[in-house]
């Protein structure tokens, strides 16, 4: 069975809903998974925005979201989950705000992409207090068994 990744809240390229975007109350969307493989140690969780700032002419991908050891017996995350109620062990990196914990959709002009994107490894990264996205992908380097992804879309409605 493939590592396959699902949200309640928006299927796959379907718009994300407004409680969880800058529009709304800016909570993290409900995520589950399953299939992870055999021998898998940790999981990381990596949401970015490709299309930043304009999707015509993207200059950036602004992460929005960044965990990592989360278990591999954890089979997904509650909506508007916290730091406190992150599964024991789950660590955060900080996202292009500078800021741990998650930060929703809030396109400047036109509708975006958000990738979130789940990584199955063999290891179980050290504490590296709050990396950024580029420290745990380069930390992941060698380690990635299997990753699957859904991507959420969203425009701000003026």
């Amino acid at each position: 069975m493939p590592l396959t990744l699902t949200s309640t809240a928006f299927c796959h390229n379907g718009e994300i809903p407004v409680r969880s975007t800058c529009e709304g109350d800016d909570v993290s969307p409900p995520l589950s998974w399953s299939g992870v493989p055999a021998g898998v140690k940790s999981l990381v969780l990596i949401v970015d925005d490709p299309d930043a700032p304009d999707p015509k002419a993207p200059k950036m991908t602004w992460v929005h979201w960044v965990l990592y050891n989360i278990p591999p017996s954890a089979t997904g995350l509650p909506e508007a989950v916290t730091t406190k109620k992150l599964p024991p062990g789950t660590l955060e990196g900080i996202n292009d705000w500078k800021q741990s914990g998650y930060r929703g959709p809030c396109p400047p002009i036109g509708r975006h992409r958000y990738f979130h994107k789940l990584y199955a490894l063999d290891t179980v990264l050290p504490d590296m207090n709050r990396p950024s996205k580029a420290k745990i992908k380069s930390a992941m380097e060698g380690h990635i068994i299997s990753q699957t992804e859904i991507v959420g879309t969203y425009q701000k409605s003026h």
